[in-house]
Protein backbone atom coordinates (compact mmCIF):
# COMPACT_ATOMS: atom_id res chain seq x y z
CA UNK A 1 0.00 0.00 0.00
CA UNK A 2 2.83 2.40 0.86
CA UNK A 3 4.64 1.91 -2.44
CA UNK A 4 2.14 0.59 -5.02
CA UNK A 5 1.16 4.01 -6.38
CA UNK A 6 4.83 5.02 -6.59
CA UNK A 7 5.60 1.94 -8.67
CA UNK A 8 2.63 2.75 -10.92
CA UNK A 9 3.58 6.35 -11.74
CA UNK A 10 7.26 5.52 -12.15
CA UNK A 11 6.44 2.74 -14.64
CA UNK A 12 4.08 5.01 -16.57
CA UNK A 13 6.74 7.73 -16.68
CA UNK A 14 9.55 5.44 -17.84
CA UNK A 15 7.38 3.56 -20.36
CA UNK A 16 6.28 6.86 -21.88
CA UNK A 17 9.82 8.20 -22.18
CA UNK A 18 11.03 4.87 -23.60
CA UNK A 19 8.32 5.01 -26.25
CA UNK A 20 9.31 8.57 -27.18
CA UNK A 21 12.92 7.47 -27.61
CA UNK A 22 11.83 4.54 -29.79
CA UNK A 23 9.75 6.63 -32.19
CA UNK A 24 12.47 9.27 -32.37
CA UNK A 25 10.68 12.17 -30.65
CA UNK A 26 13.51 12.38 -28.10
CA UNK A 27 17.12 12.16 -29.27
CA UNK A 28 19.28 13.75 -26.61
CA UNK A 29 21.19 11.69 -24.04
CA UNK A 30 22.48 12.89 -20.69
CA UNK A 31 25.84 11.21 -19.91
CA UNK A 32 25.65 8.76 -17.02
CA UNK A 33 28.57 10.24 -15.06
CA UNK A 34 26.91 13.49 -13.88
CA UNK A 35 23.66 11.67 -13.14
CA UNK A 36 25.49 9.03 -11.08
CA UNK A 37 27.30 11.76 -9.13
CA UNK A 38 23.95 13.41 -8.35
CA UNK A 39 22.50 10.04 -7.37
CA UNK A 40 25.36 9.37 -4.97
CA UNK A 41 25.00 12.80 -3.36
CA UNK A 42 21.24 12.33 -3.00
CA UNK A 43 21.73 8.89 -1.44
CA UNK A 44 24.08 10.38 1.19
CA UNK A 45 21.67 13.22 1.96
CA UNK A 46 18.60 10.98 2.20
CA UNK A 47 20.59 8.46 4.24
CA UNK A 48 21.49 11.16 6.76
CA UNK A 49 17.84 12.19 7.01
CA UNK A 50 16.75 8.60 7.54
CA UNK A 51 19.33 8.10 10.28
CA UNK A 52 18.00 11.14 12.13
CA UNK A 53 14.39 10.05 11.62
CA UNK A 54 15.17 6.59 12.97
CA UNK A 55 16.90 8.14 15.99
CA UNK A 56 13.72 10.08 16.76
CA UNK A 57 11.63 6.93 16.46
CA UNK A 58 13.99 4.83 18.57
CA UNK A 59 14.29 7.52 21.24
CA UNK A 60 10.49 7.68 21.47
CA UNK A 61 10.33 3.90 21.90
CA UNK A 62 12.96 4.02 24.65
CA UNK A 63 11.01 6.76 26.43
CA UNK A 64 7.87 4.65 26.38
CA UNK A 65 9.92 1.72 27.64
CA UNK A 66 10.91 3.95 30.54
CA UNK A 67 7.24 4.76 31.18
CA UNK A 68 6.45 1.04 31.30
CA UNK A 69 9.21 0.33 33.81
CA UNK A 70 8.54 3.37 35.99
CA UNK A 71 4.79 2.65 35.99
CA UNK A 72 5.35 -0.86 37.32
CA UNK A 73 7.61 0.61 39.98
CA UNK A 74 4.84 3.07 40.89
CA UNK A 75 2.37 0.21 41.30
CA UNK A 76 4.85 -1.66 43.49
CA UNK A 77 5.45 1.41 45.67
CA UNK A 78 1.75 2.16 46.07
CA UNK A 79 1.11 -1.45 47.04
CA UNK A 80 4.03 -1.69 49.45
CA UNK A 81 4.61 1.82 50.78
CA UNK A 82 1.11 3.10 51.54
CA UNK A 83 -0.08 1.63 54.84
CA UNK A 84 -1.42 2.52 58.30
CA UNK A 85 1.65 1.06 59.98
CA UNK A 86 3.44 4.38 60.31
CA UNK A 87 0.26 6.12 61.39
CA UNK A 88 -0.15 3.78 64.32
CA UNK A 89 3.56 3.89 65.12
CA UNK A 90 3.60 7.66 65.32
CA UNK A 91 0.31 7.76 67.26
CA UNK A 92 -1.35 9.94 64.67
CA UNK A 93 -5.10 10.33 64.54
CA UNK A 94 -6.63 7.41 62.69
CA UNK A 95 -8.43 7.98 59.42
CA UNK A 96 -11.62 6.48 58.10
CA UNK A 97 -10.18 6.27 54.58
CA UNK A 98 -10.14 2.74 53.31
CA UNK A 99 -6.59 1.64 52.47
CA UNK A 100 -7.68 -0.30 49.42
CA UNK A 101 -9.53 2.68 47.95
CA UNK A 102 -6.48 4.91 48.53
CA UNK A 103 -4.23 2.53 46.63
CA UNK A 104 -6.77 2.19 43.86
CA UNK A 105 -7.05 5.97 43.58
CA UNK A 106 -3.28 6.39 43.20
CA UNK A 107 -2.98 3.58 40.66
CA UNK A 108 -6.05 4.54 38.65
CA UNK A 109 -5.00 8.18 38.50
CA UNK A 110 -1.68 7.05 37.04
CA UNK A 111 -3.47 4.95 34.41
CA UNK A 112 -5.47 8.06 33.54
CA UNK A 113 -2.21 9.98 33.16
CA UNK A 114 -0.91 7.48 30.60
CA UNK A 115 -4.05 7.65 28.46
CA UNK A 116 -4.16 11.44 28.74
CA UNK A 117 -0.51 11.66 27.70
CA UNK A 118 -1.16 9.40 24.70
CA UNK A 119 -4.17 11.49 23.67
CA UNK A 120 -2.11 14.69 23.80
CA UNK A 121 0.71 13.16 21.75
CA UNK A 122 -1.77 12.24 19.01
CA UNK A 123 -2.90 15.84 18.55
CA UNK A 124 -1.61 16.77 15.05
CA UNK A 125 1.03 19.44 14.59
CA UNK A 126 1.31 21.71 11.55
CA UNK A 127 4.22 19.76 10.03
CA UNK A 128 2.68 16.29 10.26
CA UNK A 129 1.14 14.74 7.16
CA UNK A 130 -2.48 14.99 8.32
CA UNK A 131 -2.10 18.79 8.65
CA UNK A 132 -0.61 19.38 5.22
CA UNK A 133 -2.69 20.40 2.23
CA UNK A 134 -3.96 18.60 -0.83
CA UNK A 135 -3.22 15.00 -1.60
CA UNK A 136 -0.72 14.61 1.23
CA UNK A 137 -3.39 15.25 3.88
CA UNK A 138 -5.93 13.05 2.09
CA UNK A 139 -3.46 10.19 1.80
CA UNK A 140 -2.48 10.59 5.47
CA UNK A 141 -6.14 10.47 6.45
CA UNK A 142 -6.61 7.25 4.48
CA UNK A 143 -3.53 5.74 6.11
CA UNK A 144 -4.72 6.73 9.58
CA UNK A 145 -8.12 5.15 9.02
CA UNK A 146 -6.93 1.98 7.28
CA UNK A 147 -3.52 1.37 8.81
CA UNK A 148 -3.33 3.65 11.84
CA UNK A 149 -5.37 4.87 14.76
CA UNK A 150 -8.56 3.99 12.88
CA UNK A 151 -7.74 0.31 13.41
CA UNK A 152 -8.17 0.72 17.17
CA UNK A 153 -10.98 3.27 17.16
CA UNK A 154 -13.27 0.96 19.10
CA UNK A 155 -10.64 0.25 21.75
CA UNK A 156 -9.73 3.94 22.00
CA UNK A 157 -13.36 4.93 22.53
CA UNK A 158 -13.54 2.52 25.46
CA UNK A 159 -10.90 4.58 27.28
CA UNK A 160 -12.72 7.12 29.42
CA UNK A 161 -10.59 9.21 31.76
CA UNK A 162 -13.59 9.48 34.06
CA UNK A 163 -13.14 5.78 34.83
CA UNK A 164 -9.69 6.47 36.30
CA UNK A 165 -9.76 10.02 37.69
CA UNK A 166 -11.70 10.82 40.90
CA UNK A 167 -15.03 12.50 40.13
CA UNK A 168 -14.17 15.59 42.13
CA UNK A 169 -11.04 16.16 40.00
CA UNK A 170 -12.11 15.21 36.49
CA UNK A 171 -13.63 18.54 35.42
CA UNK A 172 -10.64 20.64 36.49
CA UNK A 173 -8.15 18.21 34.97
CA UNK A 174 -9.94 17.89 31.64
CA UNK A 175 -10.15 21.68 31.32
CA UNK A 176 -6.43 22.14 32.00
CA UNK A 177 -4.18 23.19 29.11
CA UNK A 178 -1.96 20.18 29.80
CA UNK A 179 -4.10 17.50 31.45
CA UNK A 180 -1.27 14.99 31.85
CA UNK A 181 0.88 17.53 33.72
CA UNK A 182 -1.92 18.37 36.13
CA UNK A 183 -2.67 14.69 36.81
CA UNK A 184 0.89 14.16 38.05
CA UNK A 185 0.55 17.27 40.20
CA UNK A 186 -2.67 15.84 41.64
CA UNK A 187 -0.73 12.71 42.51
CA UNK A 188 1.82 14.84 44.35
CA UNK A 189 -0.88 16.61 46.37
CA UNK A 190 -2.42 13.25 47.25
CA UNK A 191 0.94 11.92 48.46
CA UNK A 192 1.39 15.02 50.60
CA UNK A 193 -2.00 14.45 52.27
CA UNK A 194 -1.11 10.80 52.95
CA UNK A 195 2.22 11.87 54.40
CA UNK A 196 0.50 14.35 56.71
CA UNK A 197 -1.85 11.58 57.86
CA UNK A 198 1.09 9.33 58.62
CA UNK A 199 0.28 6.74 55.95
CA UNK A 200 3.68 7.22 54.27
CA UNK A 201 6.89 7.89 56.15
CA UNK A 202 9.32 10.62 55.12
CA UNK A 203 11.73 8.40 53.17
CA UNK A 204 8.99 6.59 51.23
CA UNK A 205 7.24 9.87 50.46
CA UNK A 206 10.48 11.20 49.01
CA UNK A 207 10.99 8.05 46.90
CA UNK A 208 7.47 8.24 45.45
CA UNK A 209 7.84 11.97 44.79
CA UNK A 210 11.07 11.25 42.89
CA UNK A 211 9.19 8.73 40.78
CA UNK A 212 6.59 11.39 39.93
CA UNK A 213 9.51 13.60 38.88
CA UNK A 214 10.64 10.77 36.57
CA UNK A 215 7.20 10.70 34.97
CA UNK A 216 7.49 14.43 34.30
CA UNK A 217 10.91 13.84 32.73
CA UNK A 218 9.61 11.09 30.45
CA UNK A 219 6.56 13.14 29.51
CA UNK A 220 8.75 16.12 28.68
CA UNK A 221 10.99 14.01 26.45
CA UNK A 222 7.99 12.81 24.46
CA UNK A 223 6.69 16.36 24.18
CA UNK A 224 10.07 17.52 22.88
CA UNK A 225 9.93 14.98 20.05
CA UNK A 226 6.30 15.85 19.32
CA UNK A 227 6.69 19.62 19.36
CA UNK A 228 10.08 20.00 17.71
CA UNK A 229 10.19 18.55 14.18
CA UNK A 230 13.12 17.22 12.24
CA UNK A 231 14.68 20.46 10.89
CA UNK A 232 12.83 21.43 7.73
CA UNK A 233 16.01 21.90 5.69
CA UNK A 234 16.61 18.16 6.01
CA UNK A 235 12.98 17.05 5.92
CA UNK A 236 12.01 18.99 2.76
CA UNK A 237 15.14 19.44 0.65
CA UNK A 238 15.73 15.71 0.35
CA UNK A 239 12.37 15.43 -1.41
CA UNK A 240 13.42 18.01 -3.98
CA UNK A 241 16.78 16.33 -4.50
CA UNK A 242 15.12 12.94 -5.09
CA UNK A 243 12.75 14.60 -7.55
CA UNK A 244 15.64 16.16 -9.49
CA UNK A 245 17.44 12.80 -9.67
CA UNK A 246 14.33 10.95 -10.89
CA UNK A 247 13.72 13.68 -13.50
CA UNK A 248 17.24 13.26 -14.93
CA UNK A 249 17.50 9.47 -14.56
CA UNK A 250 15.34 8.37 -17.54
CA UNK A 251 17.24 10.59 -20.00
CA UNK A 252 20.48 8.87 -19.01
CA UNK A 253 19.47 5.30 -18.21
CA UNK A 254 16.90 4.63 -20.95
CA UNK A 255 19.06 5.57 -24.00
CA UNK A 256 21.97 3.72 -22.37
CA UNK A 257 19.93 0.52 -22.22
CA UNK A 258 18.34 0.99 -25.65
CA UNK A 259 21.80 1.23 -27.18
CA UNK A 260 22.76 -2.31 -26.14
CA UNK A 261 20.28 -3.97 -28.49
CA UNK A 262 16.63 -4.70 -29.18
CA UNK A 263 16.14 -6.51 -25.87
CA UNK A 264 17.45 -3.44 -24.06
CA UNK A 265 14.24 -1.63 -25.00
CA UNK A 266 12.27 -4.07 -22.86
CA UNK A 267 14.62 -3.57 -19.90
CA UNK A 268 14.81 0.23 -20.09
CA UNK A 269 11.47 1.06 -18.48
CA UNK A 270 11.40 -1.49 -15.61
CA UNK A 271 15.07 -1.01 -14.63
CA UNK A 272 14.78 2.79 -14.66
CA UNK A 273 11.53 2.58 -12.67
CA UNK A 274 13.16 0.22 -10.16
CA UNK A 275 16.09 2.58 -9.54
CA UNK A 276 13.69 5.50 -9.13
CA UNK A 277 11.49 3.46 -6.79
CA UNK A 278 14.44 2.72 -4.49
CA UNK A 279 15.16 6.44 -4.10
CA UNK A 280 11.50 7.33 -3.66
CA UNK A 281 11.03 4.71 -0.95
CA UNK A 282 14.17 5.86 0.85
CA UNK A 283 12.62 9.31 0.99
CA UNK A 284 9.14 8.07 1.96
CA UNK A 285 10.54 5.83 4.71
CA UNK A 286 12.33 8.71 6.36
CA UNK A 287 9.38 11.04 5.84
CA UNK A 288 6.95 8.71 7.66
CA UNK A 289 9.44 7.80 10.41
CA UNK A 290 10.43 11.27 11.61
CA UNK A 291 7.13 11.85 13.48
CA UNK A 292 6.52 8.83 15.76
CA UNK A 293 3.27 10.17 17.26
CA UNK A 294 1.07 10.95 14.24
CA UNK A 295 -1.30 7.97 14.33
CA UNK A 296 0.23 6.01 11.44
CA UNK A 297 1.06 2.31 11.12
CA UNK A 298 4.74 2.81 11.95
CA UNK A 299 4.07 4.85 15.11
CA UNK A 300 5.02 3.85 18.63
CA UNK A 301 2.25 1.41 19.74
CA UNK A 302 1.16 3.67 22.58
CA UNK A 303 -2.33 2.20 23.08
CA UNK A 304 -0.89 -1.30 23.34
CA UNK A 305 1.71 -0.13 25.86
CA UNK A 306 -0.88 1.78 27.91
CA UNK A 307 -3.15 -1.27 28.00
CA UNK A 308 -0.25 -3.51 29.05
CA UNK A 309 0.59 -1.19 31.94
CA UNK A 310 -3.08 -0.92 32.91
CA UNK A 311 -3.37 -4.69 33.13
CA UNK A 312 -0.17 -4.99 35.18
CA UNK A 313 -1.17 -2.27 37.66
CA UNK A 314 -4.71 -3.54 38.12
CA UNK A 315 -3.35 -7.01 38.77
CA UNK A 316 -1.19 -5.47 41.50
CA UNK A 317 -4.47 -4.31 43.05
CA UNK A 318 -5.59 -7.96 42.84
CA UNK A 319 -8.34 -7.19 40.35
CA UNK A 320 -9.56 -9.98 38.10
CA UNK A 321 -11.94 -8.16 35.76
CA UNK A 322 -9.22 -6.91 33.40
CA UNK A 323 -9.47 -5.46 29.90
CA UNK A 324 -8.02 -7.52 27.02
CA UNK A 325 -4.60 -6.72 25.62
CA UNK A 326 -4.49 -4.80 22.34
CA UNK A 327 -3.98 -7.18 19.42
CA UNK A 328 -2.37 -6.42 16.09
CA UNK A 329 -4.81 -5.77 13.24
CA UNK A 330 -3.79 -6.19 9.61
CA UNK A 331 -0.28 -6.74 10.90
CA UNK A 332 -0.24 -3.37 12.68
CA UNK A 333 0.04 -2.89 16.46
CA UNK A 334 -1.11 0.53 17.61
Amino acid sequence: MWSAHHIAWLLLLTIGITALYEVGHIAFHIPWLPVSVIGTAVAFYVGFKNNQAYDRMWEARKIWGGIVNASRTWGMMVDGFVSKHHQAKESREDTSDDLKSIKQRLVYRHIGWMYAHRRQLLQPTSWEHISQGGGVARWADINQRRLGVGLVQEESEQVNLGDFIPKEEIDDLMNAKNTATQIINAQSRDLQRLYEKGMIDDFRHMEMANLLKEFYTLQGKNERIKKFPLPRQYANLSRYFVGIFILLLPFSMIPELISIGSWGVWLAAPITALIGWVYVMMEVTGDYTENPFQGMANDIPMLSLCRTIEIDLREMLRETDLPPAIEAKRGVLM
